[in-house]
């Protein structure tokens, strides 16, 4: 029998969070402080915000794990400590820590808040997982690097412990993100949450004369460049055979810095995907196509399916720019009646629209323009572009604050989109 997987989606703040949840997450994960291991996302919280967010996600009966998966030096633990204090009376549905000493502190600290152990402890076998499931961990995040096979293995040595894999999103170039790369050329800690990804960096290769100190330049391809470059991972295609499995609690997109269209786009893709298995019918070229709208590196189906050295496509050597098929031009906003520009948009342009999935939308045709069908796609076009403040504008770009009115309202947090050829 077919398993019902968690889907769970990125909150880099309170709009990505309300985003991710509109577009079929069932949780989101996020944080609060320099111990979130995204510090440049966690700041987009305060703990009173944050609270907001725990309480906004808990009436539609959807869950929020606190990312506290940072490692404090001896010198912070205190602060760890009433960090994991202040977020236990927020009420969160799973601490994520990443160590035998964070699980043993969230455990004396909040007893009765589940802990999940982040990818970042790099659990891939059963030795390892029973061990912290002796400590009280209810869920493991496995290590990117662990293979289904394995993930069944532990399922069956551990029936009650809880699963969860990566299936989407950026891949670090190192073993489940134990990078120092960073740290050497920046001083930027990547395991405190303040990676510089100098992995995406083009590098240049010197040999040197031992005698004469002379360094000369290797000369390569172009396309050999970015040494470091993981394309991102992409695991839709296998969703069926997760889920099949049996061995997978909760399927987890990464992205917390990434854009509210990017979580949107994959939220939606990956909504479409588990809900279409569980309904019969499996469509992996639609789902690609969609998730392929958004900024990529190029795809990889990582290493669940095929260990590495059976790969030879995952990495981008010719560029670590990030191409959609899809510009995103305006997202409409949480009155449903407005949207804000993104993107250029001219009047008698046609855009995509990209709703939440099992959106009721009424067509229309009137003076503000129209919002109609084209077989499955529902689509956006303009004669007006007209501001709440009264402005008449044959055109708008990005940056503009103003909040411009819609033919008809749509689903909050919808977006709009064109061609980006």
């Amino acid at each position: 029998m077919t398993k019902r997987m968690e889907l769970l989606s990125p909150a880099g703040d309170p709009t990505k969070l309300r985003i991710a949840l509109a577009f079929g997450a069932d949780a989101v994960y996020g944080g609060v402080s320099h111990f979130s291991l995204r510090t440049r996302s966690s700041k987009e919280f305060s703990p009173q915000t944050f609270g907001e967010a725990i309480a906004y996600a808990h009436t539609l009966d959807k869950k929020v794990y606190v990312t506290a998966n940072g490692f404090p030096f001896n010198s912070q633990i205190k602060l760890f400590e009433n960090h994991l204090a202040q977020m236990r009376d927020l009420s969160p549905d799973a601490f994520i820590v990443s160590s035998v000493g964070a699980t043993r502190l969230a455990k004396k600290i909040a007893p009765d808040i589940p802990i999940h152990l982040s990818t970042q402890a790099n659990v891939l076998n059963t030795l390892d997982a029973e061990a912290y499931f002796d400590l009280g961990v209810k869920r493991i995040i496995a290590a990117r690097e662990a293979s289904l096979k394995d993930l069944e293995a532990i399922k069956a040595a551990l029936p009650t412990l809880e699963i969860e894999t990566f299936v989407h999103g950026s891949m670090c170039f190192a073993y489940s993100g134990r990078c120092l790369i960073s740290s050497l050329q920046t001083g930027r800690a990547a395991n405190r949450g303040s990676c510089a990804n100098d992995c995406r960096l083009p590098y240049k290769i010197f040999v040197e004369n031992p005698e004469t100190k002379t360094l000369l330049r290797v000369e390569e391809s172009e396309e050999g460049s970015y040494i470091f470059n993981a394309k991102d991972l992409n695991m839709i295609a296998h969703l069926k055979t997760i889920a099949e499995s049996g061995a997978v609690d909760s399927v987890k997109i990464e992205g917390r810095t990434k854009s509210g269209y990017y979580v949107a786009c994959a939220t939606k893709a990956y909504r479409t995907a588990l809900d279409d298995i569980e309904n019969g019918r499996f469509e992996p070229p639609r789902y690609l196509s969609e998730l392929a709208t958004a900024k990529n590196r190029g795809f990889t189906d990582g290493f669940l399916i095929k260990r590495p050295f059976e790969k030879n496509a995952d990495q981008n050597l010719a560029t670590s720019q990030s191409d959609g098929t899809r510009q995103v031009t305006a997202i409409v906003g949480e009155d449903g009646e407005t949207f804000r520009a993104l993107g250029s948009i001219a009047t008698r342009e046609e855009m995509e629209v990209l709703a939440p999935p099992q959106s009721k939308i009424a067509l229309a045709d009137n003076e503000r323009g129209q919002i109609y069908k084209r077989g499955d796609q529902l689509f956006l076009r303009l004669r007006q572009i007209v501001t709440t403040s009264g402005k008449s504008l044959n055109e708008i770009h990005s940056g503009n604050p103003n909040a411009v009115l819609l033919p008809t309202p749509l689903p909050p947090y919808s977006f709009a989109r064109k061609s980006a050829v």
